[in-house]
């Protein structure tokens, strides 16, 4: 079992065709333990391996204010930082399009277990075109 970091094999697929628009989609964040096998090859959101916690509820929560840019022939998009009210450790997170069945975005390893007692805040990184979480070249 293993979280490997990547934007999601099927969301690459699946842009072209137009089917996610992630600024009008309803997108998530779900937090996941060191148990989950998350990879370039998940295609939906799953319960499998979800995080369990106090004030935490299956399916994450909302990611707010989506930003598309580009610069220097990327283009590439940011949310605001997700902060959980919630007690709990996770290892991982998965964005994933709610508004398009679930569909897959992109795969996130914190690299260790990080735990809150009562606030989890996912730090994303900055919003350029060489350090944003989404970037397409």
């Amino acid at each position: 079992m293993a979280l490997t970091q990547t934007m999601t094999t099927s969301f690459k697929v699946e842009l072209p065709q137009a089917v996610h628009n992630l600024l009008s989609d309803t997108i998530q964040m779900a937090l996941y333990t060191a148990e989950a096998t998350l990879n370039a090859d998940t295609t939906v959101y799953t319960t499998d391996n979800e995080v369990v916690g106090v004030g935490y509820t299956a399916g994450g929560i909302l990611l707010t204010n989506a930003t598309v840019l580009a610069a220097n022939n990327v283009a590439y998009i940011s949310f605001d930082n997700p902060v959980f009210n919630a007690a709990l450790t996770a290892r991982g997170a998965l964005i994933y399009n709610v508004t398009q069945a679930g569909k897959s975005i992109a795969v996130l390893d914190f690299g260790a277990d990080k735990t809150s007692t009562t606030t989890f805040t996912v730090t994303l990184p900055a919003n350029s075109s060489t350090s944003a979480l989404l970037r397409i070249a």
